[in-house]
């Protein structure tokens, strides 16, 4: 009787012995294992956020109005406590200044003046611009702005006779001709001094100057409003900047 373990082609099957419990926990070491696979994040690629340029147009134009504004102030402020033009009106200042000249007035002593609390007296022979408001000696109703020359300083007695000016004060006593002495006009020039029959005599209080005009006969000044307290006083002449072949510091 053919054996029932084998196989109808005659062949015997091979028994493999049992698996023990040390052969289930061992490792397999001759099965090749799988590399355990890594999963690479898909590549994603950004692109930069370009920020939103606001409108050119508009911020150029800010710029504009930011230039003009700061040059606006500085202009408000020179104007205002440094420089100011000014143009002559009339002849009273001939020939040291001519009529329609442009002249260029420097503020800043006033100014710290006024920012320190002490007075501005200008030097003598300084030409000034000062505000005189009551002008009715001059046969004028409405407030001006004048340009004069010192002649006297405070404390100091001017005499003048027949428009001949005499200036008396400590250092001396017997007097002295200002017109002889200063050299006003750089050209030669002397004031015109002949007033026939013109007397009188003034003495200068304290922060008060004297001021008269070059041409004496054509010039409404302290002979006719007395001195001008240093309050009025806005600020010196430093150049006659037209007409342009006549440009000249002072």
């Amino acid at each position: 009787m053919p054996d029932q373990n084998q196989n109808p082609n005659g062949s015997i099957p091979l028994r493999q012995p049992p698996l023990t419990p040390q052969d289930i926990s061992a490792p397999r070491t001759n099965v090749p294992q799988p590399e355990p696979q890594v999963i690479q994040p898909e590549f994603i690629p950004t692109v930069p956020k370009i920020p939103k340029e606001p409108n050119r147009g508009l911020r150029d134009f800010g710029s504009f109005v930011g230039i003009l504004a700061t040059a606006g102030i500085l202009a408000f402020l020179l104007i205002s406590f440094v420089f100011r033009s000014y143009e002559v009106d009339g002849i009273s200042m001939q020939t040291t200044l001519m009529n329609q000249d442009k002249l260029l007035i420097w503020k800043m002593p006033r100014t710290i003046a006024r920012i320190t609390g002490n007075p501005y007296l200008p030097a003598r022979g300084d030409v000034v611009i000062f505000d005189q408001i009551d002008l009715t000696a001059c046969g004028q109703g409405e407030a001006r702005q004048l340009i004069k020359r010192v002649i006297a300083l405070p404390g100091e007695r001017v005499s003048i006779v027949d428009g001949h000016y005499m200036v008396y004060n400590a250092s001396y006593p017997q007097g002295f001709d200002p017109d002889k002495t200063l050299g006003y006009d750089q050209d030669g020039h002397i004031p015109t001094t002949t007033v026939t029959g013109e007397t009188t005599d003034f003495t200068v209080g304290k922060n008060q100057v004297f001021v008269s005009g070059d041409n004496r006969p054509f010039s409404c000044d302290s002979r006719a409003f007395g001195p001008i307290n240093e309050n009025q006083l806005i600020g010196k002449l430093i150049i006659r900047l037209l007409p342009a072949n006549k440009i000249k510091l002072f």
